[in-house]
């Protein structure tokens, strides 16, 4: 670090800079930014485009006392900046090292650990509360971007919000996008105010006309100024937050500290939830990101120069083999259709919008609507796919067991990075789906164990009646058991080695480091079956009468144990009779950190040689 910014090193340094130095600030906290990015990988676009508005944020708060609730949290590294992290860069989402989210171990001006979006309101009216209760003076802020506002939760925060007495701040950072451009209601609202210079046209004109009038022209403007809370909900389209109670101010330019920070001051004196209405540029300042801001919400190392990646190309993905599968199939029933919660890119759903794009539905941050909107196509006749990250569909919970579940309605979840998903940590690992979701009456839950499985798995789907979900992990399709080729069968496994002492009960992602672990045991004299266990729910009973006779049943799943395909399979051979051992290898009942997918399966112990020794072991003692 140089210049401005080698001064801050500790939370408030920033109000020791002078004013003149903001905009020198604002430039190297980006080279900062793209430098240590480019390196790392990271969120780079929404980070860039809220750098003048954090500084404005840190200008008007004081640290620790004040409280900043950042929404998602993936914008937060200016904020890591200014309380003095720049040296924790080096290590951003390494294993080991710095979050690329707000971390409450990490400093004591980050007060929730998030990482999914809609949640600012909420948790920024319980700090009120809070401060109302213990007679506190501190300023609570929350900042929230225009994409999250799709999520429903922001409109139960905002109806809280509006009943509000005491001063609440929303800072509501509006760049047009979430990951992908926002869609619906409130994104054309947004639109609308964007541009709209009505209000400010007025004014200036009101404002000229009447400071030429002789006497009473200077007095009547100040008498206007008092009003102009009333004058701007005639002209301008503020109206929805003012009929909620709560005070609208903005549109103002997100990238000008001097006007968010007057903006910021006058907000806090106000009694009650004031909005602020910021307007940003995703990517500001990158070329690279400006042009292409989905590409640079999140990526890994790449060249400055280029904006080029510098990983190497995968091969084909899960979510590649989803997305052309889910073409083929559509080509061929027309009933198909397809729901994203933002997130078209990310779940290979972007090809289908091209080609069926009145099939294709986008229904923003908005896993809950997604679910019951999927209910109401199926209801309707068509067979919904909703594909959907692992993480996010938890948020979905009720509405996959009420609306869709109780009715039997044949809805499929594409359940994408299912599993340890990497360097974004405990928010977005995908290790409770087999738990949430193995436990409802009547959905069949299935994993694939490579590609060609994954492709059966979705033709399947679509001529089953019922609902359905389809769990498949982040990256590269497995290629392997190109032999194996048994077509899939409802709540049948697939037998890959059957003589042995024991018998690997493996879930999808899981089949291939028990092939290798049992190859591994051969080579110790120790003959191990093989099992692709395909349904995890319902399960293969037949299946796991046959696991009876070994001397040992070890089930392998990148899943947390509670509620989990193991400790099922422990359940159901206790309530039999069963005397041999029994060996669960998952993950442990406790949030994973961040760090690549091969670090943490090393750390846990998922990889098949550790599996292989522990099987040994267990099987000597």
């Amino acid at each position: 670090m140089a210049g401005v910014l080698e001064r801050i090193r500790k939370p408030n340094d920033i109000k020791n800079i002078r004013e003149t130095e903001y905009g020198q600030l604002a430039a190297e906290i980006r080279e900062f930014l793209i430098g240590h990015v480019s390196r790392t990988g990271g969120h780079l676009a929404s980070n860039l485009g809220v750098v003048e508005l954090t500084i404005a944020l840190h200008l008007v708060l004081d640290f620790p006392k004040d409280k900043l609730v950042w929404d998602v949290g993936h914008q937060c590294y200016v904020h890591k900046l200014l309380t003095g992290r720049g040296e924790g860069f080096q290590t951003l989402r390494q294993y080991g090292g710095m979050s690329g989210f707000p971390k409450r171990r990490e400093s004591n001006t980050d007060l929730f650990d998030t990482g999914h979006s809609s949640t600012s309101i909420s948790e920024a009216c319980g700090l009120v509360k809070a401060r109302e209760l213990s007679g506190g003076k501190e300023k609570i802020f929350a900042v929230i971007g225009d994409g999250a506002l799709t999520g429903g939760l922001a409109y139960e925060g905002l109806n809280n919000a509006g009943q509000l007495k005491s001063n609440l701040v929303i800072i509501l950072n509006d760049n047009k996008m979430s990951i992908s451009e926002n869609v619906g209601g409130m994104a054309s609202y947004l639109g609308k105010i964007r541009t709209s210079n009505k209000y400010v046209d007025l004014k200036d004109d009101v404002t000229n006309t009447l400071e030429k009038i002789p006497k009473i022209g200077t007095k009547l403007v100040r008498q206007i100024r008092r009003s102009k809370e009333s004058l701007k909900k005639l002209v301008i389209p503020g109206g929805y937050f003012e009929e909620m109670n709560i005070t609208y101010i903005g549109p103002i330019d997100g990238h000008n500290v001097n006007q968010m920070y007057e903006a910021f001051l006058a907000a806090a004196r106000k009694n009650g939830t004031v909005l602020v209405h910021v307007i940003t540029k995703k990517g500001k300042g990158y070329d690279c990101a400006e042009h292409n801001p989905k590409q640079f919400h999140g990526v890994g190392a790449f060249d400055i120069e280029t904006g080029k990646s510098l990983s190497k190309k995968q091969e084909q993905t899960y979510t590649d083999v989803f997305s052309s599968t889910l073409l083929e199939l559509a080509g061929k029933y027309r009933n198909v259709v397809a729901i994203t919660a933002a997130m078209p890119g990310g779940t290979g759903l972007s090809l289908f919008q091209e080609r069926y794009p009145k099939r294709f539905f986008d229904v923003g941050i908005a896993e809950e609507h997604a679910v019951s909107f999927a209910a109401g196509l199926a209801a309707g006749g068509f067979h919904p796919v909703f594909a959907v990250y692992s993480t996010f569909l938890q948020r979905a919970y009720d509405q996959i067991l009420h609306d869709v579940c109780i009715n039997q309605f044949p809805v499929i979840f594409a359940v994408d990075r299912a599993g340890i998903v990497g360097n974004d940590g405990e928010t977005h690992q995908g290790v409770y789906d087999l738990s949430y979701l193995s436990h409802i009456p009547g959905l069949t839950v299935m994993a694939p164990k490579n590609e060609w499985e994954l492709r059966v798995m979705l033709e399947f789907c679509i001529s089953y009646p019922g609902p359905a979900a389809i769990r498949y992990p982040r990256g590269m399709a497995c290629r392997k058991f190109e032999t194996f080729l048994e077509p899939v069968v409802f709540g049948v496994c697939e037998w890959l080695l059957k003589e042995g002492e024991l018998v690997l009960l493996a879930v999808g992602s899981m089949v291939e480091t028990a092939w290798q672990a049992a190859k591994l045991l051969e080579q110790e004299g120790i003959k191990t079956a093989v099992v692709n266990v395909r349904f995890i729910s319902p399960v293969d009973e037949k299946m796991l009468e046959q696991a009876l006779r070994y001397q040992m049943v070890a089930t392998l799943e990148e899943n947390v144990r509670r509620g989990g395909f193991g400790e099922h399979v422990a359940c159901w051979l206790a309530e039999h009779g069963y005397k041999g051992d029994f060996v669960d290898i998952c993950l442990p009942d406790q949030f994973i950190e961040h760090g690549s997918p091969d670090q943490l399966k090393n750390a846990y112990g998922l990889e098949a040689k550790q599996v292989a020794v522990r099987l040994k072991e267990k099987m000597q003692n």
